[in-house]
């Protein structure tokens, strides 16, 4: 107990405000503290490796395993592990890796599907492509807000020749109603006078 207490005496001088002491006794102060901070990293161990491993298996059903993972850490920081999952081919992919202070490193077990070589149709649909999209690009690097000319439909077409059809009856009749109403006018100022006179 008493040992235990000496300890907290000792503690507590080191971490305690000593600005106001002397100069001499700050050094003794400071030769004490730096001796206890030398004897701590001494006495204290280093924490011991946690190594660890895992491992797991499952499937899409009951009975079924299609992906797979293991792990192995010897907790020096290295970690080496295994998975395997099925690609959308159906095959069994495989991957081994191994991860430490130089970062992430996979194998893979299998090389990737080469990706398939287009057809001569489909490589001519391309270059057409290509060529038609920069036709456009410079179209509208030049000209960025084009004039379109306005393309109907037969449809449209018949629709528009009935509504100017119609718009020209429409007009001759408001025509004939207006000159009929100057008409009316007319006659009856002209009576109007007549009553007057």
């Amino acid at each position: 107990m008493l040992s235990q207490l000496c300890l907290l005496a000792v503690l507590a001088a080191v971490h305690c405000d000593v600005s106001h002491l002397p100069s001499h006794q700050l050094e003794a102060s400071h030769q004490l503290e730096a001796s206890h901070q030398l004897e701590s990293h001494e006495s204290t161990p280093p924490p011991p490796p946690r190594p660890y491993a895992f491992s797991y298996t499952v499937g899409r059903f009951p009975g079924h395993s299609d992906r797979h993972h293991a792990e192995v850490s010897d907790g020096s920081g290295v970690v080496r592990g295994t998975y395997s999952y099925v690609d959308p081919g159906h095959k069994v992919r495989r991957v081994d890796y191994v991860a430490d202070r130089e970062g992430f490193h996979p194998v893979l077990s299998h090389a990737p599907p080469e990706h398939p070589v287009d057809s001569d149709a489909v490589a001519q649909a391309k270059i057409r492509h290509h060529e038609l999209y920069e036709k456009i690009a410079a179209e509208h690097a030049s000209n960025p807000h084009p004039q379109v000319p306005l393309r109907q439909s037969a449809a449209v077409l018949a629709a528009t020749q009935q509504h100017a059809s119609l718009f020209r009856v429409i007009a001759e009749q408001h025509a004939r109603i207006a000159a009929e109403r100057e008409l009316l006018q007319a006659e009856q100022q002209l009576q109007e006078l007549g009553e007057e006179h």
